[in-house]
């Protein structure tokens, strides 16, 4: 079985595993709660272990994981990758020098920061988030990385809400595990 047909019945096996919500957290989102993955080791190593076929060979120095939900599983993909991992956190979050960017959301604008001297220049990173929304927060993440003189390999997500376009906005591919939601709810 190639890795492809390998992630693919992983990513089946974990898309029967999520909860879904309608309307949270408001009116005509359909929320799709991957959580419930966490609760069982079997799932969660699996959910890893499709990111780890994904990316194969490819070099990975940093797994570079969103707050919060990129810290959920961001750690332990690095083991794997026997790579490091650093924290995208929220303003204040990080002490010592930091660099800091703004970036936009669906509604209005958030700052994310990254410690200074944690990503040497030229090292490979691969940024993870659960899910890739408007991709602004992923693309604050990513002018940190490169703030940071390192070198963007790929973006991972679990899920993606295709809808909202928000691969467009990175520049370095986009691998998402779990089939994204293509459309709105209706209200």
């Amino acid at each position: 079985m190639s890795n492809d047909q390998q992630i693919a019945e992983l990513a089946k096996e974990l898309h029967a595993n999520l909860k879904q919500f309608p309307n949270f957290p408001s009116e005509g989102i359909l929320f799709e709660d991957f959580l419930p993955i966490f609760t069982k080791p079997d799932l969660f190593n699996k959910l890893v272990n499709a990111f780890k076929l994904h990316l194969g060979d490819t070099k990975v120095d940093y797994i570079v994981g969103l707050e919060s939900r990129g810290f959920l599983f961001g750690p332990t993909l690095a083991l794997a990758l026997n790579a490091g991992f650093i924290p995208v956190r929220k303003p204040g979050k990080l002490p010592g020098p930091t660099y800091s960017v703004e970036f936009k959301k669906e509604y209005g604008t958030d700052k994310f920061e990254l410690q200074k001297d944690t990503i040497p220049a030229g090292a490979k990173v691969v940024i993870v988030d659960d899910i890739l929304a408007t991709g602004g927060s992923a693309y604050g993440a990513g002018e940190l990385v490169k703030l940071s003189q390192g070198d963007i390999v790929e973006y991972l997500f679990v899920m993606e809400l295709d809808f909202l376009k928000g691969r467009d906005k990175l520049d370095a591919p986009v691998f998402t595990l779990l089939s994204g939601q293509t459309e709105k709810l209706a209200n």
